[in-house]
Parts: structure tokens; sequence; C-alpha cells
């Protein structure tokens, strides 16, 4: 059991190893400069940004999830973040499309640059892992479908975020502070 453990540790690093250290840069420089931030993934994809969007929060950005009750209109000055693994999906290529005709900004993290949503984007961030997308065949993951894919977008986010909290200067305890008192 201890070998699949190490297999899936392995599988999940090996996407960050070769991502675009500069192309995580500007996504963080974009996000930093919006004036309110709104996310959207699908699937196993959205409960990963969803947790990106609440250590947003805690940041003190100006963050929600496309879908909860309290997300406002999108526009001018806004950003639009979307992870789309794969590169296409219907909701996604529709969200893209309001985001753009609003004048947000688009940011899109996925595997699969070549695809419709992340050609639609102003900034693409490519996380280099398997998904749905390309799942089936001699050489795929250990771990099923998108998991890969989904694995490491956690950990890409948490650094993300440790970026973010050094390039706004924001302290652990105001971290902290910004954390519900309602659990």
């Amino acid at each position: 059991m201890t070998s699949m453990y190490r297999t899936a540790l392995e599988e999940l690093a090996a996407p960050l190893d070769r991502i675009d250290e500069a192309a995580v840069d500007r996504a963080v420089e974009t996000i930093a400069a919006a004036r309110h931030i709104t996310v959207y993934a699908g699937g196993r994809e959205g409960l990963q940004i969803r947790g990106f969007a609440m250590r947003l929060f805690h940041l003190g950005l100006s963050v929600s999830v496309v879908g909860d009750m309290t997300t406002p209109a999108i526009g001018k000055g806004d950003l639009f973040l979307n992870v789309c693994g794969p590169g296409e999906i219907s909701t996604a290529v529709a969200l893209v499309g309001v985001a753009r005709n609003a004048g947000a900004r688009v940011l899109v993290i996925t595997a699969q640059p070549q695809g419709r949503v992340p050609q639609m984007a102003d900034e693409v961030l490519v996380l280099p892992a398997q998904t749905m997308a390309d799942d089936q065949g001699a050489k795929v993951s250990l771990l099923p479908m998108g998991s890969v894919f989904e694995g490491s977008l956690f950990v890409l986010f948490e650094v993300m975020i440790l970026k973010l909290k050094a390039r706004l200067d924001i302290s652990a305890e105001r971290m902290r502070a910004n954390h519900t008192n309602m659990e």
C-alpha cells in the first residue's frame, strides 16, 4: 500500500515540476490587480476553486463563486478566474463569454491550452497534468480520470496564496482575522 501513496504523490508533483513559474507570477499579479474576482470550475475542479476562493477571502480580497446567491455582476476592472482542465466545458464557454462581454479580464487555468475556453481568455496558466481529456491509453496515471490535475491544482493554489500573501504584504494574523467565527 505504501508504494501506491508514493506513486500518487509523485504523479501529483510531476506537473508542478513542469509548470511555467513566470506564468504563475503573471496570474498572481492579475489576481492582485483585480477589483473583484469571480471564480468558476465544474466538478472536482470546482471543489478546488472554492477552497482557493476562501483563501482569497482570507487575504482580504473581494471574491465570489459563480452560483452563490451573493455573487455580484461582473464588469470592467474585475477578473473572471475559470479552471477548465480539459479545455472545453459548455458552461465555462458561456461564462467566459458573459465575463468578456461585461468587460472583465479572463484568466483560465487548464491542462489543454488549445481548447476553446483558454483560447477565449486574456491570460492562460497551463497546469500540465492528466485530465479526463487524456486519461485513456497506454501511458496514464495510477490515479483515475482528472485526479492528477485536481490534486496538483490544490498545491498550485496554495503556492499562489503564498505568493499573493507576500505580494500584498498580508500577515498570518490578518488572514486569521478574516476567518469566520460562525463555525
